[in-house]
This record gives structure tokens, sequence and C-alpha cells, in this order.
């Protein structure tokens, strides 16, 4: 651990601007970002006696190797830096909201020529309009179900679409009423657009026009005698009530509002939200967040984090006109500028004393406390098994530290062909997918010799490649970090604008200030394996001399740990933590490379009518098909049309046409070489 007296700044070089900070590691990594009104203030406390500091905090400044950090012109352009370098950075020690489920949302994807209704996950995509989130995806569908009676636009996939464009006859929705049919012209592009607006605008709660319109529609087919048709729409009427029904009104006066509510203890937080738009719940999410972070160790501080976290990647239609939460935030004048620079209009943030808004809330606490409780049972022993396995593998393996980074390596190939390699990370117990890589082998040898890939020739290539720029990322860093703080200052176009630090660590890219690639070295690597491939494993490391990084192998048959130079295997015991963990990392490295391998297999398979055409390579290829846009219409184009293509010419053009000419048979194309089997 360091001693924070070492890098800590002069108290003249700190300014009393409002500003974001940032502490690194000794490799450069970024640990924790913070925001301040007062930079010199808020730095100056990290590094009073430390025996003065909370543990939380304690532990981060003595993970800590130096700190640096960038004036802004406001409060509010402090809250929307710090939240885009918390996104990019990930610092450890920041607090992380761990969603309790996947939410699934009801997507409209607007920015389409025929708008598609479809159940959606992840990041929200521009031009779409989302809503939600739901508790199951069977709810969106059913749902879904009962209003394409009303709203019958397409759901169907892209696939599905073309097909039924080339040949002329809709899917099972549309002979059912079920879909509009635009696939063969049953309405335009504008005409479905329209019900595609009517269906988000009903989503959105104006559901009382649709419903009266409905009802004047059946009552004037009834008056004509047109009972087939008032039966259709009195059928229409009961789903769009069926519908309404599943989100119940809670707030008279057709409020949007999104109600959020925290159940702490002095370990865990959990949250909930309702959002709720036109008076009804369209939606509720949930996280769980350890308090072991100094920027939630007050409740008003996680209720900062909270609505970052919520709104910092939404567009102005996802921030409401109203914000209820238990506690204000810290900076509460500050969030309701920036929720309402998103928005485009006024949003107030505040605490709900009486009436419908406070038994509300008082709902959304109750449900907070459940899902605290339910995450207590379902992870009790999750952070004991993870140190636990930690602590077995440290004194299984002799090591003089617990092996808080585990990088394990894997081979993938079919007979010596597309071998590919995966590299996975755990830190912490945990899985780092940010940092997972992938390899693909090419079999270097010696000069003049056909390259023989087999296991551990893989694996001694993959690793060489690995290690050799770590090596020799250190070499060109020197063994100190910088020797001081980097103060940066946000220019008008909001670029950072830093002064060049004369040392940085090994780990960060001089002129981005982002962490290279292969930045970190692991504590333990893991070889999928037994001693052959250990044995290369530790041949290379000795080659480039690393001494500094535990190695094994782990053999699937029986589960053994093969170290380096020990003609016995260790042999953990079958209800180990530890082995428990190996073996995630073992099957985590194998899923990655089998997947890629998968990948590159199928694309080596994937042939076309132009792969065996001598002279038409890859580049070529593609300018063809981008004029002409499929190999149909390349066969009835003629030798002038192909001519006109750049880097097509004379001769390349004449061979193209001869090749797929009008009733030129289809060549036999050799998987393996790519050539025209004659």
């Amino acid at each position: 651990m360091a001693d924070p007296s070492t890098y800590r700044p002069r108290p003249g070089e700190i300014p009393v601007d409002p500003g974001v900070y940032r502490f690194r590691d000794k490799e450069g990594r970024v640990i924790y970002v913070g925001k301040a009104k007062s930079l010199r203030s808020r730095l100056s406390s990290y590094f009073q006696d430390i025996a003065a500091l909370h543990p939380r905090t304690r532990r981060m400044v003595t993970t800590g190797a130096s700190v640096e950090w960038t004036v802004v012109k406001t409060e509010v352009e402090a809250l929307q830096l710090e939240y885009s370098w918390i996104k990019e950075f990930d610092p450890r020690f920041n607090v992380k909201y761990r969603d309790d489920k996947s939410y699934p949302y009801l997507a409209v994807t607007m920015g389409e020529e025929f708008p598609r209704a479809q159940v959606m996950r992840g990041a929200k995509r521009k031009g779409t309009r989302y809503f939600g989130p739901y508790g199951h995806a069977w709810a969106i569908r059913e749902t879904l179900d009962l209003l394409l009676k009303v709203f019958p636009l397409r759901t169907c996939s892209a696939g599905v679409f073309r097909r039924a464009e080339q040949v002329g006859r809709p899917c099972l929705l549309g002979y059912i009423d079920k879909c509009s049919a635009p696939c063969v012209g049953r309405v335009t592009a504008e005409e479905h657009r329209e019900i595609a607006e009517d269906f988000c605008d009903f989503m959105a709660g104006s559901t009382t026009r649709f419903v009266r319109r409905v009802e004047r529609e059946m009552q004037a087919a009834s008056q004509a005698l047109e009972f087939e048709r008032a039966a259709m729409l009195r059928d229409n009427l009961q789903a769009m009530t069926k519908a309404l029904e599943k989100s119940a009104v809670v707030l008279g006066d057709a409020t949007d509002a999104d109600v959020f509510a925290v159940a702490d203890d002095e370990l865990e937080a959990a949250v909930q939200v309702f959002h709720v738009r036109g008076g009804r719940i369209r939606g509720q999410r949930g996280w769980v967040v350890e308090r072991d972070s100094e920027d939630v160790a007050s409740l008003s501080g996680l209720t900062e984090r909270l609505l970052q976290q919520v709104y910092g990647g939404e567009s102005g239609d996802g921030v409401p006109r109203e914000v209820l939460v238990p506690v204000l935030p810290d900076d509460a004048a500050a969030v309701e500028e920036w929720l309402s620079g998103l928005r485009g209009s006024r949003v107030d943030v505040r605490v709900p004393r009486r009436g419908d808004k406070r038994a509300l809330l008082e709902t959304v606490r109750r449900n907070a406390d459940q899902a605290l409780a339910r995450h207590k049972v379902s992870r009790a022993g999750d952070l004991t098994a993870r140190s636990q396995a930690l602590q077995e593998l440290q004194e299984a393996l002799e090591l003089d530290d617990a092996p808080l980074r585990v990088e394990c390596y894997d081979v993938s190939h079919v007979q010596g062909t597309n071998v590919v390699a995966s590299m996975v990370v755990f830190e912490d117990g945990l899985p780092r997918k940010a940092e997972y890589r992938r390899f693909i082998v090419r079999g270097d040898g010696p000069p003049g010799e056909a390259p023989v890939v087999d296991d551990t020739a893989a694996m001694r290539e993959v690793l060489t490649r690995r290690f050799r720029r770590h090596v020799a990322q250190s070499v060109a860093g020197g063994e100190e970090g910088q020797d001081g703080p980097q103060v940066t200052e946000l220019t008008r176009s909001g670029e950072v604008a830093a002064d060049p630090a004369p040392d940085v660590p090994a780990g960060i890219d001089p002129e981005t200030g982002r962490a290279r690639r292969f930045a970190y070295a692991p504590q333990l690597v893991v070889v999928d394996g037994g001693l052959p491939q250990v044995n290369a494993a530790q041949a290379v490391l000795d080659e480039l001399g690393v001494d500094d990084v535990a190695l094994v192998g782990l053999a699937k048959r029986l589960e053994e740990v093969w170290v380096p130079g020990q003609e016995f295997p260790v042999i953990l015991p079958r209800t180990s933590e530890g082995l428990y963990l190996l073996q995630r990392v073992r099957d985590e490295a194998h899923r990655f490379a089998i997947t890629f391998h998968r990948q590159r297999r199928s694309k080596a398979m994937t042939t076309s009518a132009l792969d065996g055409i001598p002279g038409l390579g890859a580049a070529r290829q593609k300018a063809l098909l981008k004029t002409f846009g499929s190999v149909k219409r390349l066969r009835a184009a003629s030798v002038e049309e192909l001519q006109a293509v750049p880097g097509i010419g004379p001769a390349l053009a004449e061979t193209v046409h001869e090749r797929l000419g009008a009733g030129a048979a289809e060549p036999a194309i050799n998987l393996t070489t790519g050539e025209v089997i004659s």
C-alpha cells in the first residue's frame, strides 16, 4: 500500500475552482473519479491524518499513487464530466449499480422506413422510441398482441420482411389482420408510419382519444347496419381496455414522473424506481449497490449518483417533468439544471411530503425493502466465497499475495485449421469483460519452414505476444510514475486540454491518457491444459524475464492444478472455492475461444460465385456488388457496364461476363483453397 503523503500535491497548486479529479494507482489505472465545488477543499480532505479517514476512503487513498484534476466553469459541467469519466474508466472505487435483472423495453424503430415494434434490451438506439421497462418480456408480448388488433404495425424481422417482399405474400400476421402488410403494398410507407405514430401516442398515455374514436366508429357502423365491422371495432375496444387495465392509474392528474426509493444498511443499498407516464405506472427498475465507495457514503450522495446513472445516457424524451426522491442530492440545484438541459424544459427534483405522490413513494420504498431482502438471501455468501477462493489459491499455490487479477488462456482449432486463442480476465473473482482479448494464431516459426501449429506452439505464440507488449511498455515507462499532479482545463469546445506530464505510468498512453492494451500484468496466469502447456508457458515467461507472475495449468480430466517445475499436480478438494474459481475462469476462456473459432470457420466456409474468378479480389468484388447490388444483376450486366466499375478493366470484364453470363454454369468452388474446380 502507498503512503498518501508521497503523492500529496502542495495546497497552493490546487485551485479553488469547481472541477473533477481522478485518483490513479501505481500502474496508472483510474481508481476513483469525483467532483467538487472547490477542488482545494475536497482534495485536502483526502490527505489528512490517515487514521481519521473513513475505512472506505483510507483504502482508496492508500491504493492510489497519483491524483490529477480538471478545472471547469460550473458545477453542471463538473457533473457532466464526472459522469462521462466514470463511464469511460469504470473506476473500482466508484459506486457500481448492479441491475437486479435485465429489463426489456417495448421499442418502435421509428428511424426505419417501415417502423417495427419489438422487445429490446441493452443500450438505447437513436431513432427508436422506448416504452417501459417492463418486468418480463412476456408482458410486453402479451400487451403487443392485444394492441396489434387496433394498431396493425409491423413486428417481423428484416429477413422475414424481405422474403415477403420477394415472394409477394405476407406472413401469418398479415393474413389474420394483425399486420397491415406493408411488405406486399397493402398500405404505403406513409400510412404505415401513421399507424406506428398512433401506437406510440397510445403507449405514451394519450389513450382517451383513441378509445373515444373507436366508440364513435362502432356506433356509426352499428347504425349503418354494418354489424361485422361493429363487432370488429368492439373487439378492438375490448383489447385497448384490457391493455389499459394492465397499468394501474396511480396519479389522477396525468403526471409524468419517476419515483425513486432506497432501502439500505451499512453495507448495501437497494434502489427501486417506478416510471409513471400519464398517471400510469409504465415500468419499474431496480439496482443493488455495495456501499463501499466514498461517493455513496451518505444517502444524498447515493441519490445524486443514482440520477447520474439513470439519466446520463438518456435523450430528452426520457427525462420526466418531475423526479421524486427520498432525499435531495448534494447539489440539488446543479442536478436540476443538468436534467432541465437534457429535457429542454424545467425539471423538478423534490421530496414529496403529502398526498398521492407521498403514498406512491412509500409503495416504491416497500418494493426496495423486499428487493434488498431478496438480494441478501441470494448473495449472502457471494463476497465471502470470492474472498475465500482467492485466499485458498494463495495458500495452495504458495503466493505472496492473493491473485486479485487472474488471466486465463485457451486455444481452439479443428485439426490445425483456423487456430485462435482467447484471453479472459477475472478481477477480485469477477469477470472483467472489457479486458478480454482474442488472438488469431499465425503459426510463427523458423524462417523457411512451414508453420506447425499445435496446442503448445499456439500457447507459446499467444503468451509471447501478450507479455512482450507488457515488457516493452514497462521498459518504456520506467519504474517511476508521474512526479506530480496533472492539471487540465475544460476548453470552450468541450475538449480536455492537458499539460504533458514528463513521466507517465507505463500502462498509460501519453497521447490519449487512456490505458494501453495489455497494460496491467496479472498476479496469476491459468492455461487450459496439463504439464506440456504449463511448461511451454513458463518457457515464454522465462525468455521474456517475467518473474513476478505465477503460472498454473488446469487439466480437464481430473481437474488437476499443474505448477511449473513440480512433478506432481496440486490437488484441490472438489468443494474448494479456489478450484471452483479456476473452473469458472477456464470455462469462460473455453467459451470465448470456441465462439471466436466458430466465427472464423463460418467466415472461411462462406463462398460466392465471384470467389473463383481470376483477378477478382476482395476489393473488386466489393466494388462490383456495391455498383450492381447482387450477383443476379451482375449476371445480366453487359461487358461495357462491368468496365464502368472502377478497377475493372476490359480483360477482367470479359472474364467476369463469361463466368457469370446468363446460362453460364455455376462454378464449383473448393472450400479449402478457394479455387474453381473445372
